[in-house]
């Protein structure tokens, strides 16, 4: 009851205060504009502290905010209100590529100047913004004599978590996010990566991530004690934090909140917190589908490396360019096509220009050039990052030159200066680095081993997809990923941003990947996907990607019924709506493209059934649903391969029930009839 009153409260606080104003309360309240979430900052003997409440429950016990830093005193306490604003935002923009092209900006920020009342007398900026779905917050030091060059040691801002929630996270690591989700009580994840996915005994589902990381360390979450998470940097090699000069801000800190799971995945909140496009001529950004040779090299069929099992040969290439062109596919991506895999691990392993003695750039680029196909670069760094630099301008040209206006880059293995991370400040820079200068060059990214996404994309749409998840390939070395990981995704790191999971294998029990040899794995004949067929058709939509991959290898799309699908996909969106999902349960997606729409849907290991209204589909028209479902026998254990294919008629009003096996999906193309 007390939260009620509270909530009411502060309703009325926020209504007195809407005009910006340089007054001084004891506590100063944002409420987001539809006034279901409040956020307080109060001042506690000079510390500052922050509270958010949604619909009158506390979802953030008070929480300290401040730093640590190296060789100066703490930034934490001691300070006075200078003053505040509050202010209303609310605007339409539209990106050039995303799950729903318009994008709506509504919230109200609160901006609290801060000055120590000690001989330092430093500065400190809070700004606190409230969403309809979620607030967040950041730190800006401004410009000031006390405070010039400075190290933060540690970010102590607190997220003190109310109750014990059901949680889904990975454990923290510096250099990978390739992990399983685990789901547990709060409690039980002492340390995890971002975004972290929560569910109240209320029902509030609640992801704590960032927003805008830029010349910053990324951000980890500790529990201090139970249910008070705060914020772990990653170091540099010397331990140090953030290396940073006045004036400067932190990346947001964000709490997106829902009532509902599906909700979540459709929120822009991490977007809108970014800065708005510095690309002025974006027409060369294009959402593609693709292919590659990439996926035999880890079934262990194929090398990386020249030799006699060398994929990227000339001739291979030529003919993974065929078949994208024959099957609506625009790109194709040729992993191992330079020189200097046989070096792998050793420092200068790679130079990024040189090809491969067996593979022939000039006569392969003129081939996709001629059948209308693009190639995409690959740029395999093996975290020798001083290498990359010294190569990188002219490999980016080369592309250029060559017609190869996307990359997918790696940095697969430790980082070069040892010591450093990929999540630490000296990569975070590097990333942004190879973002801006592929810009340049007009060159379009998708980074595997990356810094994981918190919405620069909207600054530069070139940084168009990105790894940073446990993908397609632990199927063919390892124990694999189980029919809950990929509906626990969307609800987790999906929330970040795209994914490059590379779904869409067809051959499930690598029935037909011909002689493999071990190479990850010490027993590769337990190997397998753990989903039926109907599944990973339905993954091209749920998991979503602007570059989108059909993972296996040609031979195994060549005349098959299903893959008609991803021939009809179009990874060009324009809208999104998530029907319906829980974590790591079940998800239902709807996208449109233009006047057509695809929908995937998919469970864990449990087989279920459910209805859908097709609400989405535009009212007065006919469509052709082409569906693709799981057989009534259908199990991703025991019999993986069934499948139906059925087409149907259907408009707005039609009433449509989903039936998905152990492990299954169902994948519709909805085609708008003339």
């Amino acid at each position: 009851m007390m939260n009620k009153f509270l909530f009411l409260l502060n309703t009325i606080v926020l209504l007195v205060l809407m005009a910006c104003s340089n007054r001084n309360p004891e506590m100063h309240t944002v409420i987001s504009p539809d006034e279901n979430i409040v956020l307080n900052f109060q001042l506690k003997e000079g510390s500052p502290y922050y509270e958010v409440y949604y619909k009158g429950d506390t979802i953030i016990k008070p929480s300290m905010l401040g730093f640590v830093f190296k060789d100066e005193p703490a930034l934490k306490d001691q300070f006075s209100v200078l003053s505040y604003e509050v202010c209303e935002v609310n605007e339409t923009w539209r990106q050039p590529w995303g799950q729903t092209k318009e994008v709506q900006d509504i919230h109200n920020e609160l901006k609290i100047n801060l000055q120590e009342l000690n001989e330092e007398n430093r500065l400190l900026t809070l700004y606190f913004r409230a969403f309809n779905d979620g607030v967040a917050f950041r730190y800006e030091f401004p410009e000031q004599e006390r405070l010039k060059n400075f190290v933060i040691m540690d970010e102590l801002s607190e997220f003190n978590v109310s109750g014990n929630p059901l949680t889904w996270w990975i454990p923290a690591d510096y250099d990978t996010y390739e992990k399983l989700y685990q789901k547990t009580t709060m409690d039980k994840a002492e340390w995890v990566a971002t975004p972290l996915t929560m569910k109240t005994a209320h029902g509030v589902h609640l992801s704590i991530h960032e927003a805008a990381l830029t010349n910053y360390a990324g951000m980890t979450l500790k529990q201090s004690t139970v249910g008070k998470f705060q914020a772990e940097l990653v170091p540099w090699s010397n331990g140090d934090k953030v290396r940073a000069s006045t004036p400067f801000v932190t990346p947001w800190r964000t709490i997106q909140m829902s009532p509902s799971a599906s909700k979540l995945i459709e929120s822009n909140l991490v977007l809108n917190l970014n800065e708005p496009n510095k690309i002025e001529d974006v027409s060369w950004i294009e959402p593609m589908k693709y292919i590659g040779i990439w996926w035999g090299m880890h079934l262990g069929t194929e090398t990386w490396y020249a030799g006699p099992r060398h994929g990227a040969t000339t001739e291979n290439a030529m003919a993974h360019i065929d078949f994208a062109a024959a099957h609506n596919i625009q790109a194709v991506v040729i992993e191992g096509w330079n020189a200097g895999w046989e070096n792998w691990g050793g420092k200068d392993a790679f130079d990024h220009i040189t090809p491969a003695k067996d593979y022939d750039l000039k006569k392969v680029t003129a081939y996709a050039k001629e059948k209308g196909v693009m190639l995409i670069g690959h740029h395999e760094t093996g975290g020798d990052i001083p290498a990359y630099e010294k190569y990188v301008e002219t490999a980016f040209q080369q592309c250029a030159d060559n017609g190869m206006f996307a990359v997918k880059t790696g940095y697969a293995g430790g980082i070069y200066p040892r010591g450093e991370h990929h999540h630490g400040q000296f990569m975070v820079e590097h990333y942004r680095k190879i973002v801006e200068l592929a810009a340049k060059y007009k060159i379009v990214l998708d980074v595997h081993e990356p810094i994981k996404p918190t919405g620069i994309r909207r600054t530069w749409p070139n940084m168009m997809t990105r790894e940073g998840v446990r993908g397609m390939e632990w199927n063919a070395w390892s124990d694999g990923n189980p029919p809950s990981h990929t509906v626990t995704i969307p609800f987790t790191r999906g929330l970040g941003g795209p994914i490059d999971y590379t779904p869409g294998t067809f051959d499930l029990l690598f029935r037909n990947a011909g002689e493999r040899i071990r190479w990850n794995t010490d027993d590769i004949e337990r190997t397998r996907t753990h989903s039926t067929l109907c599944k990973q058709l339905a993954n091209f939509v749920i998991l979503y990607s602007p570059l989108q991959m059909a993972s296996d290898l040609p031979k195994n799309y060549e005349g098959h019924p299903t893959f008609q699908f991803f021939v009809d996909f179009d990874a060009d969106i324009d809208e999104s709506k998530v029907i319906n999902g829980e974590v790591g349960e079940f998800i239902t997606v709807a996208r449109r493209v233009g006047e057509n729409w695809f929908l995937g849907s998919a469970t864990n290991e449990k087989a279920r059934s459910f209805k859908i209204d097709l609400s989405f589909l535009k009212a007065g028209v006919r469509y052709l649903a082409h569906v693709y479902k799981d057989s009534d026998d259908s199990d991703w254990k025991e019999n993986p391969y069934a499948y139906q294919i059925e087409t149907i008629e259907v408009g707005q009003s039609t009433e449509w029930e989903i039936v998905l096996a152990p492990g299954g999906g169902q994948a519709i193309y909805f085609e708008r009839m003339e």
